[in-house]
């Protein structure tokens, strides 16, 4: 394995590649949207992205592929309504970011490169995500479903996320934008309910959405918002996912 910066010599580190794999950008959650945090969260995924097909352009040898994270957050809020990768863009801050993400990728392929932008949803893993901010309340007995508790949320267990990002490299039939995410999103309380199953503690106790919205403003609103989101792309092309039960899942990471 071989670290480099962005002082180093990417050019000739970007001839030597076979596939380019970018996850970088800034975390969402635990902090307001200020106009400040709003510009890093941009400029975290547009212009390093930018900057990776600047390499690409210049490359002698151009990788085949070049892999680049995008969210579910593109399709704004939608309710009940079941999403897929037709669904067009929404409109709000996530979904702007989302949509400059991905042009910016896509410009690779001008380049003759093969471009998959996996489309992530809210990933259930040990010691990080939204499932780390529920379980200290849940611990003390006080914990719930996060604001209406109706909305539906994308999740998608560690492992599968993993694979999922790596599906491109071995069927080469995958490109264009793909949803990462369970064939079974479930509403919040669902979520809460089995979380308190799998940790044997009630789920009485919500968090209003008018307290959420009071602490973290803007940013509140990939937990707010409801997104039945389906991994079509994926189940065309032959993913098998390992998590598509919930309870299953969170047994796995708690």
């Amino acid at each position: 394995m071989q670290y480099v910066g962005w002082e180093d010599d990417l050019v000739e580190v970007v001839n030597s590649c076979d596939c380019i794999i970018n996850l970088a950008g800034e975390s969402l959650f635990g902090q307001r949207w200020t106009n400040e945090v709003k510009s890093s969260i941009y400029d975290s995924r547009i212009l390093t992205t930018r900057k990776l097909v600047a390499l690409i352009e210049k490359a002698e040898k151009k990788p085949e592929l070049f892999i680049s994270a995008s969210a579910v957050g593109i399709y704004g809020d939608h309710g009940d309504t079941i999403l897929d990768e037709s669904t067009p863009a929404g409109s709000d801050f996530l979904a702007e970011v989302c949509k400059d993400w991905e042009k910016e990728a896509l410009k690779a392929s001008e380049y003759g490169v093969r471009v998959a932008i996996p489309r992530i949803g809210i990933v259930l893993e040990e010691n990080g995500g939204v499932i780390e901010k529920m379980l200290l309340p849940f611990k003390l007995f006080i914990g719930g479903p996060i604001g209406s508790g109706n909305q539906y949320v994308p999740w998608v267990h560690m492992t599968d996320l993993c694979n999922a990002i790596l599906y491109p490299i071995e069927n080469n039939e995958l490109k264009g934008q793909y949803n990462v995410c369970s064939p079974e999103p479930q509403p919040m309380n669902v979520l809460a309910d089995t979380l308190g199953k799998v940790l044997n503690r009630p789920s009485f106790f919500k968090v209003p959405e008018s307290l959420l919205k009071l602490v973290l403003g803007e940013a509140a609103q990939p937990v707010l918002g409801s997104l039945r989101v389906q991994p079509k792309v994926l189940q065309i092309n032959g993913f098998v996912f390992e998590f598509e039960d919930l309870e299953e899942a969170l047994a796995d990471i708690i």
